[in-house]
């Protein structure tokens, strides 16, 4: 399934019936209305850099809290499997089961070639170092698109994109900052009422 083109600044979050891992269905539009959130895509339940990832939005998830900040995570397993997936790597974290990636598609995460997912040195370094905590590479379960990119989103309480991140490879994590207030060192609570100088896109535009 082609993904539709990546989301910008600004832009009105597509909205859509989700289901959680626990199997309660809702409005993705209900988990931003309280304060923003961080809508995190991650790839295969096989790969290590899913698992880095997740292991650093753990570690930042109090900081998170500080700044007012929620987080979702969405994986392509089924309900079932991305329960017992979250629970393990990531407990306590709201996630939401897309098997058929119409969320994926719908917010542009689409897929990568050889060098995003494999040919790549910063990929090969970064798998080398999620492998001394454990990360190993595995195969992606039945179903599961072993080339799918991760991305992630800053939505704020008014339903727009605050942040859009596009991995340019596997390994390409966001900074702490990044994630916590953005380029411009904003509160993401907070509406945005300036104005965008620069002509650049989404980073992995």
């Amino acid at each position: 399934m082609k993904p539709k083109s990546q989301l910008r600044f600004d832009q009105i979050a597509p909205d859509a019936d989700v289901v959680t891992g626990e199997g309660r269905s809702l409005r993705l539009s209900e988990l931003w209305q309280a304060r923003p959130i961080v809508l995190a895509f991650i790839r295969h339940f096989g790969c290590p850099q899913c698992k880095t990832l997740l292991d650093n939005l753990s570690q930042l998830r109090p900081m998170m809290e500080e700044n007012n900040l929620g987080l979702v995570v969405v994986t392509q397993g089924t309900q079932e499997e991305t329960a017992a997936f979250c629970a393990e790597r990531i407990p306590g974290t709201l996630c939401l089961a897309d098997p058929t990636r119409g969320l994926y598609q719908a917010y542009g995460v689409g897929r990568g070639g050889l060098r995003e997912t494999f040919l790549s040195a910063d990929v090969w370094r970064a798998n080398a170092r999620a492998a001394k905590k454990g990360f190993k590479v595995e195969l992606p379960p039945k179903g599961q698109d072993a080339m799918l990119m991760s991305a992630l989103f800053v939505i704020g309480p008014d339903g727009r994109i605050r942040l859009p991140y596009y991995y340019d490879h596997i390994a390409d994590h966001p900074p702490v900052e990044v994630l916590l207030s953005g380029f411009l060192g904003m509160r993401w609570d907070q509406p945005f009422n300036g104005a965008i100088h620069s002509e650049g896109g989404a980073h992995g535009d």
